[in-house]
């Protein structure tokens, strides 16, 4: 399947239109899109997840010992020390 017509539906004060299922099969959108304005085209995509996989590789590092400071022989200051919260 690789264009269907469909119409442009009221809701509310906005507007929606209706995706076949198929179609979002095949493209794999979630429940969560970006919409975008490319040349006088809607352009629907998966949201994107910036920090998505992020504690697989924190993980990793962790087993590999690469977590540590790089600047491990940095002394705190006293602000640091007694004024910083986390």
């Amino acid at each position: 399947m690789n264009s269907v017509k469909t119409k442009v539906i009221k809701i509310g004060n906005s507007r929606g239109i209706r995706i076949p299922k198929l179609l979002l099969d095949q493209v794999g959108l979630g429940t969560e899109v970006e919409i975008s304005v490319e040349h006088d085209q809607l352009l629907i995509r998966r949201a994107s997840r910036p920090r998505s996989g992020w504690d697989e590789q924190f993980r990793t590092m962790a087993e590999r010992g690469d977590d540590r400071l790089l600047l491990a022989e940095t002394t705190l200051t006293e602000w640091d020390a007694n004024e910083w919260e986390w």
